[in-house]
């Protein structure tokens, strides 16, 4: 259940990129919790670390007034 919940919070922060949303997180989400996955405990640290750096940075871009990218 954590490699779905982490695959889906990576596709999601790899979809903010280009901004169109759709079905393209849901695919990145799904390649990137095989990928995840395959590496093992390493790339759950990876993975949880990815998403934990966007969400920083987001929320310091927020706090300063600017938009977050």
């Amino acid at each position: 259940m954590i490699r779905t919940i982490l695959g889906a919070l990576v596709g999601r922060e790899l979809d903010r990129r280009d901004g169109k949303g759709g079905a393209g997180g849901a695919l990145l989400g799904m390649i990137a919790t095989r990928a995840v996955t395959r590496m093992g405990p390493l790339g759950m640290a990876l993975g949880g670390a990815y998403v934990a750096k966007k969400a920083y940075d987001r929320r310091k871009a927020s706090k300063a007034g600017a938009t977050a990218i």
